[in-house]
């Protein structure tokens, strides 16, 4: 899985780089079939940063979410949940809605 993080209107830490990168991995738990993970911060104003966060997967729709706060990984805590919202909302659908096989089916008798 790829991690990317960048910065717009500003820089980050390597520490801070560090730790945003390793909060993202922990996506692949919920679903095992994501490719990519975009993390962009906007700092174009200091006191509230813009955290935007891109879930690409395979076979499934693009997830993205952003939010802001007063700190870089406060923001970063707000979206990485609603991304595995979207995520666990979007596994559900798939896997979760499968009709009973016929073998399963308990027969009926009939009167006769």
């Amino acid at each position: 899985m790829q991690v990317n993080v960048s910065a717009r209107h500003g820089s980050l830490s390597t520490h801070d780089q560090e730790v945003i990168r390793e909060k993202a991995e922990k996506v692949r738990r919920l679903f095992d079939r994501v490719n990519a993970v975009q993390v962009t911060v906007d700092m174009q104003h200091q006191e509230s940063p813009h955290v935007e966060i891109n879930v690409s997967a395979e076979h499934a729709p693009d997830f993205v979410a952003s939010a802001e706060a007063t700190t870089v990984l406060s923001a970063l805590d707000g979206a990485l949940a609603k991304v595995e919202q979207q995520l666990r909302k979007f596994k559900e659908k798939t896997t979760g809605h499968k009709s009973t096989g016929v073998k399963h089916i308990t027969p009926v008798a009939e009167p006769e």
